[in-house]
């Protein structure tokens, strides 16, 4: 119905008015508009707010009166009616969406509350768990104080009785001094007073003493003229007598013949008779370690000779571990020499070379147990302490070699302390003659014995030594797979037999030993074969040091990385020592 009040409709634009505008209401003066253009904007509006505009009620009244007259005034009037129900409607519709957000407005807030309440208890329950761990944090760091307190109480009382000791120790050692002091004295202040007395006797009887001494140098003049002058009338009655019977000068002159001759053949079958039993039953002096059973051995230990008599030969690798290349090649050896043997063939002299540590001499063993004969070590280092005897020495090992009926096996370790290079080296005569006879035994190949020499620097030869030897094999250090192999063989040796066999204090915790192996020949890279197999010791010297005797992983690996750290040691020595020695 806002048409027929008027509302919202424009004023019809008067331009009659010409530059005034449109029409003031009437009853507005000059004086009255000259008021208004003094007023602000603001005030000109407020103004107009309540001004009364007429005109809109007077249409009002004739469009009312026009619509009374229209034969659609009812329908209008309707239709008035059903537009302010359908307001009222929206209105309540309106009303309804508004309570309707007040109520989702409310639940939102109360979610809200909720999360802020969750929030709030996550907060709390965090402050209270970092204020429980301070707390933990702070009892540890009092019990931690407590500790180091008691360590440092007990320290203090240690200290305390060492120095208790010391000076307790301190004063036996001053009364036992001093009590040596005083007895020393006392001897001397004794010996003192005997010395005094025995002098003062000899002073008084000192014309006695002069008495006996002069009747005893008397007596023993006259019994020794006595004697010269009975032996000098013996041996000249007898002397007469034989000047005058050639009979008994024959006699005389044959029967000290025969005993001169008696006395140097004696002298000559005693030698031969000490050098034979030599060979046969004892064994010469620069041979450390053999295998062959001498008279006297079998008579101390029966029955391991019995044992040695009844032993069947066994593989040449067994308990070796080397690179399969290497092994195929010191097998195809083992079994010419074992052939050999068979045949009665002549043996081929071998030349070991390599670091130490890498199975030489373990081989050397092996390979005379294989083939069936005696094995003998003996060190070059110990000729040349022997002086002028180490000739005859070396003549005593050969000698002593060839009487051996099972075949012998000479392994010389550390050969090249002695066969050295005779142009360049500076070397002693008697070494140099040492060598010589070395050379001389060796100069052709042999039936009776092997010749095995081993060398860490086989470039320090004499150039005759290299010509004597048949073959040589060179030992490398174990690569991965070999040092896997040994850490095995060495665990199973020292570590799981035991184990098994319910050795007291030996327990072995549960792991993968395996693997264990695996990651401990990772580490050992460069290790010789030797301070492989000393792990095992390592290892059982850990059992042993252990509260409860278990050997754990964890032990089985500190004793590898220990192990190893002393290698890297040995080696940094080795190199800082090399170059030290160069000029």
């Amino acid at each position: 119905m806002s048409w027929l009040l008027g509302r919202n409709r424009q004023q019809p634009t008067d331009f009659s008015g010409g530059a005034d505008g449109p029409d003031k209401p009437e009853g507005q003066t000059a004086g009255e508009r000259g008021n208004d253009s003094q007023l602000t904007k603001a005030e000109r509006k407020a103004m107009e707010a309540y001004r009364f505009d007429s005109s809109a009620l007077e249409r009002a009244a004739d469009a009312a009166k026009t619509l009374e007259r229209s034969r659609h005034a009812r329908e209008a009037l309707e239709l008035s009616k059903m537009q302010e129900s359908t307001r009222q409607q929206e209105y309540a519709t309106k009303v309804k969406e508004y309570e309707a957000h007040i109520e989702q407005a409310k639940v939102e807030q109360k979610r809200i509350d909720h999360e802020e309440r969750r929030k709030t208890l996550i907060e709390e329950t965090k402050q209270q768990q970092q204020r429980a761990q301070y707390q933990d944090q702070l009892s540890r760091k009092r019990y931690e104080d407590q500790l180091v307190q008691q360590q440092r109480v007990q320290e203090e009382n240690l200290r305390k009785q060492e120095e208790s000791v010391q000076r307790q120790e301190a004063m036996r050692r001053q009364t036992i001094e001093h009590e040596i002091e005083m007895k020393e004295k006392n001897r001397l202040k004794l010996l003192e007073h005997e010395l005094r007395a025995k002098a003062r006797v000899d002073r008084e009887n000192r014309d006695i003493n002069l008495e006996k001494i002069r009747l005893k140098a008397q007596e023993h003049r006259t019994t020794v003229l006595e004697g010269i002058r009975t032996a000098g009338s013996v041996i000249g009655a007898g002397a007469e007598a034989m000047l005058t019977d050639w009979d008994k000068v024959l006699t005389a002159a044959g029967g000290l013949s025969l005993l001169a001759l008696g006395v140097y053949s004696a002298k000559g079958a005693t030698g031969v008779v000490s050098r034979y039993i030599e060979a046969r039953i004892g064994k010469p002096t620069l041979v450390g370690e053999t295998s062959r059973f001498a008279f006297l051995d079998a008579i101390k230990h029966p029955v391991k000779y019995m044992k040695r008599l009844r032993s069947k030969p066994t593989d040449a690798l067994q308990g070796v571990v080397l690179n399969p290349k290497l092994e195929e090649r010191l097998r195809d050896i083992a079994i010419a020499t074992k052939n050999t043997r068979i045949n009665r063939g002549f043996y081929r002299n071998v030349l070991m070379h390599g670091p130490p540590g890498t199975g030489k001499t373990m081989f050397a063993k092996k390979l005379a147990e294989h083939s069936g004969m005696d094995f003998a070590i003996m060190t070059g280092g110990d000729v040349a302490p022997m002086g002028k005897e180490g000739v005859t020495a070396i003549h005593k090992v050969f000698d002593w070699s060839n009487t051996s009926r099972r075949g012998l096996l000479l392994f010389v370790d550390e050969a090249d302390a002695f066969l050295r290079k005779r142009s360049s080296e500076k070397i002693s005569e008697d070494l140099r003659a040492a060598l010589n006879a070395f050379l001389y035994r060796t100069s052709e190949q042999n039936p009776k014995f092997m010749l095995v020499l081993a060398s860490n620097t086989p470039e320090q030869f004499d150039y005759a030594i290299n010509d004597r030897l048949d073959e040589m094999v060179e030992f490398t250090l174990p690569g991965l797979e070999e040092r896997e192999r040994l850490l095995r063989l060495y665990f199973d040796k020292y570590v799981l037999q035991p184990a098994a066999a319910g050795a007291k204090r030996f327990k072995l915790d549960t792991f993968d030993y395996g693997k264990t192996c695996v990651k401990m020949a990772q580490m050992c890279e460069g290790m010789s074969g030797r301070e492989i197999s000393k792990l095992g010791v390592a290892w059982q010297a850990a059992v042993y040091a252990s509260e409860d005797g278990t050997l754990t992983e964890k032990m089985v690996l500190d004793r590898c990385r220990d192990a190893v750290q002393q290698h890297k040691q040995k080696v940094n020595g080795l190199v800082v020592g090399a170059g030290a020695c160069r000029p």
